[in-house]
Order: C-alpha cells, then sequence, then structure tokens
C-alpha cells in the first residue's frame, strides 16, 4: 500500500423512507416559519391599526377643543366690542377727572396766594 495513492469509497444513498421523512420534516418546520413571519406581520398590521385609531380619535379630540376655543373667542370678542362705549366713556371721565384735579390744585394755590395778600 503506497501512501500516494488514496483509496475511494462508494456512495451510499440514505435510504428512501429517510429521504421522505426528512422532506416533511423540512416542509413542517418551513411551514412553522413561514407562518411565524406571518403572524408577526399580521401584528405589525394589527399594532399600526390600533396606532392609527387612537391618533385619529386624539384629532378629533383636539378639533372639538379647537372649536370650543374659537366660539369662546369670538363670544370674548363680541363682549369686547359691547363694552367699547362704555371703556371709552370710562376713559373720557378719566380725562376729565384729571383735568379737574389739576384745576382744583391751580385754585388752592391761587387761593393760597390769595390769602397770603
Amino acid at each position: 500500500e503506497d501512501p500516494a495513492v488514496e483509496t475511494a469509497e462508494e456512495a451510499k444513498e440514505p435510504a428512501e423512507a429517510d429521504i421522505n421523512e426528512l422532506c416533511k420534516d423540512m416542509f413542517n418546520k418551513m411551514a412553522t416559519y413561514l407562518t411565524g413571519e406571518l403572524t408577526a406581520t399580521s401584528e405589525d398590521y394589527k399594532l399600526l391599526e390600533n396606532m392609527n385609531k387612537l391618533t385619529s380619535l386624539k384629532y378629533l379630540e383636539m378639533k372639538d377643543i379647537a372649536i370650543n376655543i374659537s366660539r369662546n373667542l369670538k363670544d370674548l370678542n363680541q363682549k369686547y366690542a359691547a363694552l367699547q362705549p362704555y371703556l371709552e366713556q370710562i376713559n373720557l371721565i378719566e380725562e376729565q377727572v384729571a383735568a379737574l384735579e389739576q384745576a382744583a390744585y391751580k385754585l388752592d394755590a391761587y387761593s393760597k396766594k390769595l390769602g397770603n395778600y
């Protein structure tokens, strides 16, 4: 026997039943894998759907709040417009009171001068 010479062994085919079992096992595992992938994708879509529903509800709440704010602002502007003539009268009275006060100070100063004579 020469060490440089290799000996070949005959390739043996596995038994037919083993190949069938291995194929069934492979298909079962592939089916399990694909089922898991599809289930995960389905759960992702359900999560997105729930998030979209919640976001939609939040936007509806925000819309209602904005409508209420707008309505209250319009009411406030109408009330302010109704009060505007009274506010102008108050300003006019305040100006007249200030002028009257100045006249009183001048009159007081004048009467003090007359009292000194």
